[in-house]
């Protein structure tokens, strides 16, 4: 049994974990930061498991690897985890990143501002911390650009029929679907409910529906539904909407990625303009601001740089390692039916 001695810093970000990897984890493998991305998966997956699964982490955790930049213009890089496998972009992870990294010393910092450039698997996120008399304050970034993929999209779900949604990426490809469409309300349904109703909607759309990345294949996949409280999003007010995403996780943050996948949706369909402040909120009642702050094509795809902000709080520091006996070595998920894991 390989010897592990991990090192990690815990935070979140409106109330979402980031269980950033600190110590521990062997160099990756690879020319780019997919590669890297392939080799921690195919390689070093019960890392990720004993990090993210009971009895040390739980089914909604998240974390963070560091790794050495591939591209030129990065300053830092990071791989993205949780309960299932890999995420492709995680903007409440980077708003964390934004204060850990100037904490850590790893850029140097300016004020009243300090800016850098991070390295994730979707590509360049460009990073601006406030610094006020050496105290950090709120992270802000610049995503990849984020594009609506289809709109007003049908599907057959069992129980529910016919319902419309849409698919609009922000580093990762999200489902959007008004709570009404699935029978729900967003003030009075049970969460469990949400979620059971959500993750059918994630299970049919990845069986039915194949998604191509014009970037790169590894970033070609359905991530999660985001449950919006209404249909559209109101720039006068907090917009509110639950994430599922991975194998049904919820996340507590308004997700960063799904903040800048709902905004091109959104300027997509002719309900926000450019430099227009928009606020989320997820389950925690903690919200991002977004903006849309220019327009973006790529391989002939219109889209937009959106502006996400947030900030990132401490948790704690932590050391994990392995007895040699442990029978839970790589962790476990809490099971569907009690006999699961029963012999």
């Amino acid at each position: 049994m390989e010897q592990l001695n991990l090192t990690v810093t815990d935070m979140h970000t409106a109330g979402e974990p980031v269980r950033i990897v600190t110590g521990g984890y062997p160099e990756l493998q690879g020319n780019t930061i997919l590669e890297k991305r392939r080799d921690a998966e195919q390689n070093h997956d019960h890392i990720r498991r004993l990090l993210m699964l009971e009895p040390r982490g739980h089914k909604d955790m998240y974390g963070v690897i560091p790794v050495e930049p591939s591209h030129p213009d990065a300053d830092l890089a990071v791989l993205f985890m949780h309960c299932s496998g890999y995420s492709t972009m995680c903007g409440h992870a980077t708003i964390a990143i934004g204060r850990w990294a100037l904490d850590e010393g790893l850029v140097e910092v300016t004020e009243p501002e300090t800016r850098f450039v991070l390295e994730c698997p979707c590509g360049l996120v460009y990073v601006t911390t406030q610094v006020e008399n050496g105290v950090i304050g709120q992270t802000s970034f610049e995503s990849v650009r984020g594009y609506a993929h289809s709109l007003d999209q049908k599907i057959e779900l069992d129980g529910l029929g016919n319902v419309t949604y849409d698919i609009s990426y922000g580093g990762a490809y999200y489902a959007f679907i008004a709570a009404q469409e699935l029978g729900l309300d967003l003030d009075k349904s049970d969460l469990s409910e949400v979620r059971a109703r959500a993750t059918l909607l994630t299970d049919t759309i990845r069986t039915q529906v194949k998604i191509e990345s014009p970037d790169a294949s590894d970033l070609g996949f359905l991530y999660g539904t985001i449950v919006t409280e209404n249909d559209g999003v109101k720039p006068s007010e907090c917009n509110n909407h639950l994430c599922f995403f991975a194998e049904a996780q919820l996340d507590r943050s308004p997700t960063g990625s799904g903040v800048t996948a709902r905004l091109a949706l959104a300027h997509a369909k002719g309900q926000v303009g450019l430099k227009e402040k928009v606020s989320f909120s997820g389950v925690s009642g903690v919200a991002f601001d977004g903006e849309i702050i220019r327009s973006a094509e790529e391989n002939g795809t219109s889209g937009v740089i959106t502006e996400i902000c947030g900030r990132g709080y401490y948790a704690g520091k932590s050391t994990y390692h392995v007895e040699n006996d442990d029978p839970l070595y790589d962790g476990f998920l809490e099971p569907t039916k009690p006999s699961q894991n029963w012999t």
